[in-house]
């Protein structure tokens, strides 16, 4: 059953605000996809990085490190504290090792579709929030945040794909991916560029970059149920909608139109369009300094939907901070977490210093100020669905983008999409 982003929100929300202090996982199986700790290994054996000796540890990565380290500094000067904040490669996996262990940190700084797996695994608390805090941040980074009808990170930016434009090639916005693809043909057949459309595929395909075609052409992973909470039970992979999907697919594959083909993958797709040779990009905001060093006309905005199709819904990622269950020093983390990262100066830290849509709504506001294209970034996560951060996701990406890619190449789409509904059922059940 397919619920509206919207009614979900409303469903899940409210149940978010009244989230407990306990952390843990109901039956503690590990569902396909969960990467479960080693019971009772040290760090050592693990590979996870030993935690280092200060009152508040906080684990990131290198990209986010910088933004983190400065806010962290800050409140242990303020609370005459000892604050450590270290890069750790792997970091999902060695956040949890480590945290079996009572060995990691106190925070960690990451994605929010890790939340089922960390939840699973008994590794992180809820928040203690309240709801005109909440109230904040917009509805998609709420939801994306919420599992089981509780509150497990605080978000500070989303992601979601947009469509990129070379307005030197192509002046004028595409209303629908039907126009988009008509240019980007016409450009190719003229031998102006090399490709039409650069939406990464590959030999091993991108269910990722694919979803916003999947969605407009009527397609889901994971439905919802009745209380918002996508439904692992409640797979879209394989029926009627995703077969036609999967149809309209390789009509625009290297045996149809050509205007997807499997010589654009994640190596070169924005290199490709830096270097002038596609009209349009299908990326993030990730993409956005490459495009800007390239030199020539560009614009961006939310991915369009097919022409007469339902809108295109990419999947939004929401970067987020938690709790950890054994950390050290737990009251500190709750502090830090739902006391001063959640504040403006914080987030405004966070933009600035990892430079991701914001998910707070007054720094939204002012940025897009100053800087309207990023009005186009956060149109498309609010657009889009948050990636499903039930376990289960994770027996999913493989098999459908290998899926994507065989179509595209030229594979019957409807009978591909059943093929692989079948895969990804037989991995979660």
């Amino acid at each position: 059953m397919r619920i509206p982003l919207r009614a979900a929100v409303a469903a899940v929300g409210i149940a978010a605000l009244t989230a407990g202090c306990s952390g843990g996982s109901g039956d503690g199986a590990a569902p396909a996809g969960t990467t479960a700790p080693e019971g009772g290994a040290s760090a050592e054996e693990t590979g996870a990085p030993a935690r280092d000796d200060a009152d508040l540890v906080v684990w990131t990565d290198e990209l986010k490190i910088d933004p983190v380290t400065q806010i962290a500094e800050q409140f242990g000067e303020e609370n005459g504290i000892s604050v450590a904040v270290q890069a750790v490669t792997d970091l999902q996996s060695n956040f949890i090792t480590a945290n079996a262990a009572s060995n990691g940190p106190d925070v960690v700084v990451g994605a929010h579709d890790w939340i089922g797996n960390m939840v699973q695994n008994g590794a992180i608390d809820p928040l203690q929030i309240t709801a005109d805090q909440l109230g904040q941040y917009s509805e998609v980074a709420v939801d994306a945040v919420t599992y089981d009808d509780q509150l497990y990170g605080l978000p500070y930016g989303v992601e979601a794909l947009v469509l990129y434009r070379n307005t030197d090639l192509a002046p004028e916005a595409p209303a629908t991916l039907d126009d988009a693809f008509a240019t980007g043909l016409q450009l190719k057949e003229a031998g102006t560029v090399e490709s039409a459309f650069n939406l990464p595929v590959g030999e091993l395909g991108d269910a990722y970059h694919m979803q916003p075609l999947y969605t407009s052409l009527g397609g889901y992973v994971f439905g919802r149920d009745a209380s918002g909470a996508y439904d692992p039970t409640d797979l879209g992979v394989g029926d009627e909608a995703s077969q036609a999907a999967g149809a309209r697919i390789q009509e625009l594959g290297e045996g149809g139109s050509g205007v997807l083909t499997r010589s654009v993958s994640g190596d070169n797709s924005i290199a490709l369009f830096a270097d002038g040779q596609a009209p349009y990009l299908l990326s993030g905001p990730w993409a956005r300094a490459d495009v800007e060093a390239a030199g020539f006309g560009w614009d961006v905005q939310a991915v369009p939907g097919f022409a007469g199709a339902e809108p295109a819904q990419p999947f939004t990622g929401v970067q987020a901070f938690y709790v950890a269950s054994n950390g050290a020093n737990k009251a500190f983390a709750q502090e830090f977490v739902t006391g001063t990262m959640n504040t403006e100066e914080a987030m405004q830290t966070m933009y600035d210093g990892a430079n991701i849509p914001p998910s707070l709504v007054s720094l939204q506001e002012s940025e897009v100020a100053a800087d309207p294209q990023l009005q186009a970034y956060l149109d498309a996560a609010n657009a889009g669905e948050p990636m499903p951060s039930i376990p289960q996701m994770g027996a999913v990406f493989e098999p459908l983008g290998q899926a994507y890619s065989a179509i595209v190449g030229g594979a019957d789409g409807a009978e591909t999409m059943v093929q692989t509904g079948d895969t990804i059922r037989a991995a979660i059940s």
